[in-house]
């Protein structure tokens, strides 16, 4: 066997594979970190026939309720056979000791994720709107699997929902606080003080956008990956999300470094065309989404302070993390404008 890379003893998990999943991969294994996530670890192994894909927490500063693989794992078992695509599950590991965190296996799905404009400006801009209006109506069809037909009636708890992520958050933030963030608090504040009185429940992503799904040569969205917050709660989150990060990337400056460019090419949907085309496919109010806006913009600057951390501590792996702590900043901003009394 090679060399384990970080955060995977290749020797540990090949002998755990065999006795579990016998004659998945032959040896020697060979294993690379896939490049883009700033959370979970993701590594793509393979014996030189076959590939799978591990997937195990970061490594330092986990912080409580986050990176659950017994989470991740059960979803995308649950929501295989329906509408929503997503990849096979092999095997899942709550043993610790096999190679330092719980892990699961996955099938590699065909595909490539979308991060950057510039992958996308090659497809032209019609091929670009197909790809963005599947990911809307992926998610349509995610939100309107019913829990309980797949064996999620007790995925999370939809009463209270908002109002438990408000505190989420806050509690998460508390766990990561290394410096002063202004604004922050009074966002947090007016998130406690504006919850709705109402909302829907659904199976939610929870950090949904175009490069959390692979694309493949024909425009088909096959996969849906990152399920680490999925859970039953308000659908708008999810939508807010994804125009949250639209919104950061069309900002421009610091905030590219958030996540991705993808929203700027040609042909990508504008946030009210997306807004519109989930509303005609789900039959759903989105026309108050300031609430929820601002929730979304919390959460990632909360998740984004979380990562500063871990990388200012050197327990991250993988590039990518220069700037993100500039970008908390900017988060927050754009939190307490949607937020905005009027």
């Amino acid at each position: 066997m090679t060399e384990a890379v970080d955060g995977l003893d290749l020797a540990a998990f090949g002998s755990w594979l065999a006795r579990e999943v016998p004659g998945l991969l032959g040896e020697p294994l060979s294993a690379s970190l896939i490049t883009g996530g700033k959370s979970n670890l993701t590594y793509r192994v393979g014996d030189g026939r076959t590939e799978v894909v591990v997937r195990r927490p970061p490594l330092g500063h986990v912080l409580a309720t986050a990176h659950d693989m017994g989470r991740e794992q059960r979803v995308m078992s649950a929501l295989a056979g329906t509408a929503v695509p997503v990849p096979a599950v092999h095997a899942h590991c709550e043993d610790a000791g096999v190679i330092g965190a719980p892990f699961y296996v996955m099938q590699a799905m065909p595909g490539t994720a979308y991060a950057r404009a510039s992958q996308l400006d090659p497809l032209g801009a019609e091929r670009t709107r197909v790809i963005s209006e599947r990911l809307v109506d992926t998610l349509v069809a995610l939100h309107a699997v019913d829990p309980s037909e797949v064996g999620l009636a007790d995925f999370g708890r939809p009463d209270g929902y908002l109002e438990r992520q408000v505190r989420r958050w806050n509690k998460q933030l508390d766990a990561s606080r290394s410096r002063d963030l202004p604004g922050i608090d009074e966002l947090a504040g007016r998130l406690a003080r504006q919850l709705p009185a109402h909302s829907d429940a659904t199976i939610v992503h929870g950090d949904y956008r175009l490069d959390n799904a692979l694309v493949d040569a024909d425009d088909r969205i096959t996969a849906v990956l990152d399920w680490e917050m999925s859970t039953l709660g308000d659908p708008l989150t999810d939508v807010a999300v994804l125009l949250a990060y639209q919104q950061m990337a069309q900002a421009g400056g610091e905030n590219a470094a958030v996540v991705n460019d993808a929203p700027l090419a040609p042909g990508y949907l504008s946030a009210g065309d997306i807004l519109q085309r989930y509303a005609t496919g789900s039959g759903r109010d989105v026309t108050a989404m300031g609430f929820h806006l601002g929730l979304a913009f919390f959460k990632l600057a909360v998740i984004l302070e979380g990562i500063y951390f871990r990388h200012s501590q050197g327990q991250t792996v993988g590039a990518g993390f220069d700037g993100l702590g500039d970008a908390v900043g900017a988060l927050v901003n754009a939190g307490l404008e949607a937020t905005q009394p009027s």
